[in-house]
């Protein structure tokens, strides 16, 4: 029967931030919906103002639950901010409702079941993992933390070792495509940005959990919110046996992070550790079963945004500092360089000093970055001096070569905004004293049509160039041989898309084509080759589609993805296997299902399908998580690879079969 409803209040959604002093007024007798779309902040824009807030629709419609999303927010896929609805890029968001909800044991698992993202997992809860996206490989990503560049110069590999958890994490973003007019020449195929949690209340966390093949870790954070001042922060231990043979780790991490808050500056600091004990297993080689490798990162960085001109020029000096230390053994305990056995340490630090101005024609945005590369090595780059070697720590063993090399880049962009258009265009002038001493112009555009509300329409063109690593130039051991012949990646990329959207329903369809030059990849050149070799195999063009559909049907969520991918290689080069450029995913489907039990309970459901081209397999795998969330506390237990079916994502390295793992999480308010 129908309820007649008495004092019946009309819904107002905010749309446009007027900023006057009688806006309040507006508000008097209605109810109030401000809900903000999650979109990329990556680099310079404010990562606090960006979240995604479910909606209890109870109060203005009486029905399910909603997540009511407005434009008007601060994002950018640019050198300036501008709001969701403004901007010209597509960027896919992993919320940190996501995160909640997710089947994960680590980031690379919650980047799995994104579409047009390949994940190549060595071992379980992402020990090690090349992340790639649209064709690309593990070495043209740029990996971000709360817009701090954590590439790794001496190899992609290790891009993956985060110092925090999934507990620390807002939220995951995602951009395909070279970017490097707007992030930097690291970043050749994409970038990837984690955001963590920032100016929650003051609370204490503790998570404990333990599951399959002797895992077990806890983790826990406290954080402490003032009314200028906020910091932050958390560690975690996990152990486990590993799922299969010589897959045992141990992973540690501890993370510090502060903003402050003025009229006229802000400033946001961060810190933090990460450590990693593994056998290695097969990773490398499958000739040599029981490799073994250590790896240590430190970061810091500290940034300023001073606000000038009623927030209409907006200057950001940046300063940043990052470690990476790896210790690997071909053949575990076995030391010296004649058994494999190499260390390796590298700092990377500069600064950037990066202006926006907003004005009557549009946003203007420049800005410039200072990045130093410093390697000492037992392998990597030119020989020492006897006098010049530095001694290892816990080795008798000395770093004996070095590599140097130094980035400076320049940018320029500017952005048209009118009623249903946006243009952004820009330009980075990129010199690296690796390569030489000249300048080189990477330019790009991107354009964005929005002819109502419901409908965007986008189209971009960029360039980039990637170096090679010092893995890709100088390793030579009975496995690998790199080449200081190398030359750099260089790459334009084309996409074009269109959304749809409503507040129950979105579906999102682009399409790429990558034209490679020069590209770099790992071969064998023969039947007979017994090493591979670090080689430019030639043109390699990358075309692709990418769907994604996501849709609130009454109580359930689910949410379905598939990627497709033709490639076209030409070369003169013999090759008679590829380790990592031709060894790409041809079909990618992938499915999330959330549903309700009862009462708190509810269940996540993951769903991937894929087909790699060069002899893999094609697989399923099914994992899900049944969880309890009350308001101080959550419990969970999930099951990995469900069907326990055996699978290799890379190489001949094994992926382990089905991992059950329970835990709980409590809230202390403070």
């Amino acid at each position: 029967m129908n309820e007649p409803i008495f004092n019946k209040r009309q819904v107002l959604v905010f749309r446009h931030f007027e900023n006057k002093g009688y806006s309040l007024f507006a508000c008097l007798g209605k109810v109030v919906v401000c809900s903000v779309l999650s979109v990329a902040t990556l680099t310079h824009a404010s990562a606090e103002s960006v979240s995604v807030k479910p909606v209890t629709a109870d109060s203005i419609t009486g029905k399910t639950d909603k997540e009511l999303m407005l434009d008007e927010v601060s994002i950018t896929g640019s050198r300036a901010p501008m709001t969701a609805l403004q901007a010209a890029k597509m960027v896919t968001v992993i919320t940190r409702e996501d995160v909640n909800r997710a089947a994960a044991a680590s980031v690379n698992d919650l980047l799995k079941l994104t579409t047009g993202v390949d994940v190549r997992q060595r071992g379980g809860f992402g020990v090690q993992t090349d992340i790639s996206i649209n064709g690309g490989t593990f070495d043209q990503m740029a990996i971000f933390l709360n817009g701090i560049n954590l590439s790794n110069p001496q190899t992609g590999h290790n891009a993956a070792d985060f110092p925090v958890s999934l507990s620390d994490i807002e939220r995951i973003e995602i951009y395909e495509g070279a970017a490097a007019r707007v992030f930097g020449s690291t970043a050749f195929n994409g970038a990837i940005n984690i955001v963590t949690k920032q100016h929650t209340d003051s609370e204490i966390q503790i998570g404990l959990q333990g599951g399959s093949f002797g895992t077990f870790g806890s983790d826990g954070s406290i954080a402490i919110n003032s009314k200028r001042i906020y910091n932050r922060m958390s560690g975690g231990y996990l152990q486990s046996d590993g799922g299969t043979i010589n897959d045992y780790f141990k992973k540690r991490q501890v993370f510090y992070q502060g903003s402050s808050s003025s009229r006229h500056l802000d400033l946001f600091w961060q810190a933090g550790l990460s450590s990693k004990d593994f056998g290695a297993s097969t990773f490398y080689s499958a000739a040599y079963p029981n490799q073994y490798e250590e790896t240590r990162r430190i970061i810091t960085s500290v940034k300023g945004d001073i606000k000038l001109l009623n927030e209409r020029l907006i200057i950001s000096p940046t300063l940043h500092w990052t470690r990476n230390v790896d210790h690997y053994q071909l053949i575990r305990d076995k030391e010296g360089a004649e058994n494999g056995e190499n260390y390796h340490r590298s700092d990377v630090y500069g600064g950037s000093l990066n202006a926006h101005l907003t004005w009557a024609l549009g946003k203007t945005a420049a800005g410039m970055d200072i990045r130093k590369e410093h390697l000492i090595s037992t392998a990597y780059g030119k020989l020492l001096q006897e006098e010049e070697w530095t001694p290892i720590g816990g080795s008798t063993r000395m770093y004996n070569r070095k590599g140097d090399r130094t980035n400076t880049s320049f940018f320029l962009e500017h952005n048209i905004i009118l009623r249903k258009w946006t243009v952004s265009a820009g330009l980075l002038l990129n010199k690296n004293t690796g390569l030489d001493s000249k300048f080189r112009a990477y330019p790009g555009i991107d354009i964005a049509y929005r002819p109502n509300t419901h409908w965007k329409l986008y189209a971009s063109w960029n360039k980039a160039l990637r170096l090679p690593t010092y893995t890709d130039l100088y390793i030579s051991n009975r496995i690998q041989q790199g080449d200081l012949t190398l030359r750099p990646e260089r790459n334009s990329m084309f996409k074009a898309g269109v959304r749809f959207r409503t507040q129950a329903f979105e579906v999102t369809l682009s399409g790429f084509y990558s034209r490679g030059r020069d590209m770099i990849d790992w071969v064998y050149e023969t039947a007979t080759s017994t090493r591979y070799h670090a080689l430019n195999i030639g043109k390699l063009d990358n075309m692709g589609l990418n769907i994604h559909l996501r849709h609130q049907l009454s109580v359930v969520n689910y949410q379905l993805g598939y990627a497709y991918i033709h490639q076209t290689h030409s070369t003169e080069q013999p090759i008679h296997k590829s380790l990592y450029a031709l060894e790409y995913l041809r079909h990618q489907f992938t499915a999330k299902v959330d549903h309700p039990i009862y009462k708190h309970l509810s269940a996540h459901w993951d769903v991937r399908w894929q087909q790699r081209i060069n002899g893999y397999h094609p697989y399923w795998k099914i994992d899900m998580k049944l969880q309890w969330n009350a308001k101080n506390y959550e419990l969970y237990a999930k099951i990995d690879n469900l069907t326990d079916h055996h699978y290799y994502d890379i190489g001949g390295v094994l992926q382990p079969g089905l991992w059950f793992m329970a835990g709980g999480r409590i809230r202390f308010a403070l």
